[in-house]
C-alpha cells in the first residue's frame, strides 16, 4: 500500500529502454505480490503445476526478469526480513480484508459469478515462506544476486540508492522516498498492456521515475517535512490522521516548523517520534557493489527446476533464457556478457 504522496509528486514516464545499463534494487516482496494478484487463470485461481503448488510467483519472476535483463536492466532483488513492529496493526488489517475477500469469493462462485470471483480472488493474494524460498533458488540458478534485508525490503532498496550502489530504488510504494531513495522507480515489472477490471478497456502502464530532491525543490520542504506529510497522510507504520490527504498535508509542513505544531492545530495526539526515526534510520545491512555479482545462469539447474519440478514449459524457457543472456543484436542495448 504505502504511502499516498503521488498527486503532489513529479514523475517522469519513460520506456525501458531508457534504463538500460542501470543496477535496480528491486523490492521483491512487493514485486511477488503482484505477480501472484495478477497472473491467474480465469475464474481468478493461481497458476499451479501439477502438485497443486502455486508457481504465479515463478512466472512472473522469470519472464519479467529475463524481459528486464534482455533489455540491458539490472535487477537486483531486495527480500524482506522481519516485519517492524509498527507494521503489526497494518498486516493485521490486510490479513482481514483477505478474509473478506475469500468470503466473498466463495460466494460470487455458488452463484456462477466468475468474473467477479476472479476480480475478488486477486485480493487474497499470500506470499508464503515456500514462495520466498522458491524465488530466491530461481534467482541463484539464473545467476542473479538478491539481498536479504534485516527488516522492510523497501528500506533496504532506498539506502542502496541513496548510498549510489544501484541507480534507484525500484517499488511501487512511495515510502522508499520516506526512506530516502535518490530516485524511485516504479512499474518496471508490470509494464505493458493491462485491462481495467470490470470494465472492457485497457490501459498502457508505464514506467515512472520520481526523483527525491527534484520533488523536494518543487515542493518548497526538506526530507524531514516530507515524512511529516507521510505520517500525516498515513503510511505502513501509521494511520495517520483522518481526512489529511497529500494537499492538505503539504499546506501543513509548509506553515509549521514542527511536527507536534501541527498536531496541536489539529487538536490531535500521535506517538510519531518511532515512525520518524525509522524512516530516517531505517534496519539495514552493508551492501558493496563488489558483492552483487551478476553470473552465468546455469542452465541445467534452471531447466530442473522451472520445468521437471514446476512443469514449465521447456521451448518457453529456453526461448526467454536464450533472449536475456545472449548478446543483444541492437548496439543501443548493453552486452548482458560483459557482466559476467
Amino acid at each position: 500500500m504505502g504511502v499516498a504522496l503521488q498527486p503532489v509528486l513529479k514523475k517522469h514516464e519513460k520506456p525501458l529502454s531508457d534504463l538500460a545499463g542501470k543496477t535496480l534494487a528491486v523490492d521483491a516482496f512487493n514485486t511477488l505480490y503482484q505477480f501472484i494478484t495478477i497472473i491467474r487463470q480465469p475464474d481468478g485461481t493461481p497458476l499451479m503445476d501439477s502438485k497443486g503448488r502455486v508457481t504465479s510467483h515463478l512466472s512472473g519472476l522469470f519472464y519479467r526478469t529475463c524481459s528486464l535483463l534482455e533489455k540491458g536492466i539490472r535487477p537486483v532483488f531486495v527480500f524482506d526480513g522481519k516485519p517492524n513492529p509498527l507494521k503489526y496493526a497494518t498486516i493485521a488489517a490486510r490479513a482481514q480484508v483477505k478474509h473478506e475477500a475469500e468470503e466473498q469469493r466463495r460466494e460470487a462462485l455458488e452463484v456462477g459469478e466468475v468474473e467477479e470471483a476472479a476480480i475478488l480472488a486477486q485480493r487474497t493474494a499470500r506470499l508464503t515462506s515456500e514462495n520466498i524460498e522458491d524465488s530466491k533458488r530461481l534467482l541463484e540458478a539464473m545467476g542473479l544476486p538478491w539481498v536479504q534485508a534485516p527488516s522492510e525490503g523497501e528500506a533496504q532498496c532506498s539506502v542502496m540508492a541513496a548510498d549510489g550502489v544501484v541507480y534507484a530504488a525500484a517499488s511501487q510504494d512511495f515510502d522508499s522516498l520516506l526512506f530516502g531513495a535518490s530516485l524511485l522507480v516504479r512499474n518496471i515489472t508490470i509494464a505493458g498492456r493491462r485491462k481495467l477490471p470490470r470494465r472492457n478497456a485497457y490501459v498502457d502502464v508505464v514506467p515512472e521515475e520520481y526523483s527525491l530532491q527534484e520533488n523536494l525543490t518543487k515542493l518548497g520542504i526538506t526530507r524531514e517535512k516530507l515524512v511529516w506529510m507521510g505520517m500525516l497522510c498515513g503510511t505502513d507504520f501509521d494511520p495517520g490522521i483522518r481526512g489529511i490527504g497529500p494537499k492538505k498535508s503539504l499546506k501543513l509542513v509548509l506553515e509549521h516548523d514542527s511536527f507536534d505544531s501541527i498536531l496541536s492545530v489539529l487538536n490531535q495526539e500521535m506517538d510519531w517520534k518511532p515512525v520518524f526515526e525509522l524512516f530516517n534510520n531505517p534496519p539495514r545491512v552493508s551492501v558493496p557493489k563488489s558483492e552483487m555479482q551478476f553470473r552465468e545462469p546455469d542452465r541445467s539447474a534452471l531447466l530442473q527446476f522451472m520445468c521437471d519440478e514446476h512443469d514449465f514449459s521447456r521451448e518457453r524457457v529456453g526461448s526467454a533464457l536464450a533472449k536475456a543472456f545472449k548478446e543483444p543484436a541492437s548496439s543501443e542495448q548493453s552486452q548482458l556478457k560483459k557482466w559476467f
